[in-house]
């Protein structure tokens, strides 16, 4: 028999969790469902330093402590890559995955954003070979050694810092003349002394041995120069894309992917909501994505209490 909940939330990350502790503490049962483990791109954080609470605390550790508090009141979890998300006749949505399908009053969209490429050659044939979009997961194969950053944002300057620790040497590409990174990383990165910035320049290929990334192949946007840099990895943070797919036909999307919503967290669809870093929105950090869910949470509770009674008298009827 499929399993029915007051609302399903398609996601664990930040959000997802903070959603679930919301709701399931108004007494709703909650399923959170995610297609890896819970906590999503904290858990490649080395350092969270601008959350409330935590002078500095690892990434993985404080997804572990959001998951407990998600899950104290009865919410529940359950890995799965959502594969629809479809209207019922009664005004209830059907939540289908590869491991099972749900049945559901409402839908919390928290499945965030995912790393964008640059879309050159060479990166797919060497990603997981030298190629990263993760400093904390693969900083460590690479102690000693010369290692590129590729943008010029928050993650791309915080990743050169961590990545500083491990390697002999981090250069780092960007586009631009100048970085949008916060002041304060910014300063931590030029003042380390194995960061290296090269400005207005742009990787054009990602060369390899066919074993190993051995280099990349770059062009100054000014002087037009192309010349070759030595390296054995290349770690790329040039933005974010949201993960919407999975609800890309509701039209609920704008033309970028990205969800729209109110204040309220409700999309165009009665019983759909989003939050966190999968809406269109100017910052995407933890701290959002937890007052996003917050909204959601409290919102959807008061959906779940009209939807019930107009069940009933529909019934009664």
């Amino acid at each position: 028999m499929t399993q029915h909940y007051d609302t399903i939330i398609l996601g664990a990350g930040p959000g997802g969790m903070t959603a679930a502790t919301y709701a399931s503490r108004a007494n709703l049962s909650v399923l959170m469902i995610d297609r890896g483990i819970y906590g999503g791109q904290m858990n490649n954080t080395a350092e969270v330093e601008n959350y409330p609470g935590f002078n500095s605390i690892l990434g993985p550790d404080l997804s572990e402590k959001m998951y407990q508090s998600s899950t104290q009141f009865g919410a529940e979890y359950a890995f799965g890559t959502v594969l629809h998300v479809q209207a019922q006749d009664d005004g209830s949505w059907r939540v289908v995955t590869d491991m099972d399908e749900y049945t559901t009053n409402s839908v919390i969209v928290a499945t965030g954003s995912d790393y964008k490429k640059l879309d050159v050659p060479g990166e797919d044939d060497y990603s997981g070979r030298g190629v990263s979009y993760c400093a904390v997961c693969d900083g460590a194969f690479f102690r000693g050694q010369h290692v590129i950053v590729v943008g010029g944002g928050d993650s791309a300057v915080e990743e050169a810092t961590y990545l500083a620790g491990l390697a002999d040497k981090v250069t780092v590409f960007h586009r631009r003349d100048k970085l949008r990174a916060q002041q304060i990383l910014q300063e931590r990165a030029f003042a380390n002394d194995k960061i290296e910035f090269v400005w207005n320049t742009e990787v054009e290929e990602i060369l390899g041995d066919d074993k190993k990334v051995t280099g990349v192949r770059v062009r100054n946007n000014v002087t037009d120069e192309v010349y070759t840099v030595d390296a054995a990895g290349v770690f790329i943070y040039v933005g974010v894309l949201p993960v919407s797919d999975v609800v890309a036909d509701l039209g609920i999307t704008n033309e970028r992917g990205w969800i729209e919503t109110n204040e309220r967290m409700e999309t165009a669809l009665p019983g759909i909501y989003a939050l966190g870093d999968v809406r269109e929105k100017e910052l995407r950090q933890i701290t959002t994505a937890v007052g996003d869910a917050a909204i959601a949470g409290q919102n959807v509770f008061s959906y779940n209490e009209n939807f019930k009674l107009q069940q009933q008298k529909m019934t009664e009827a």
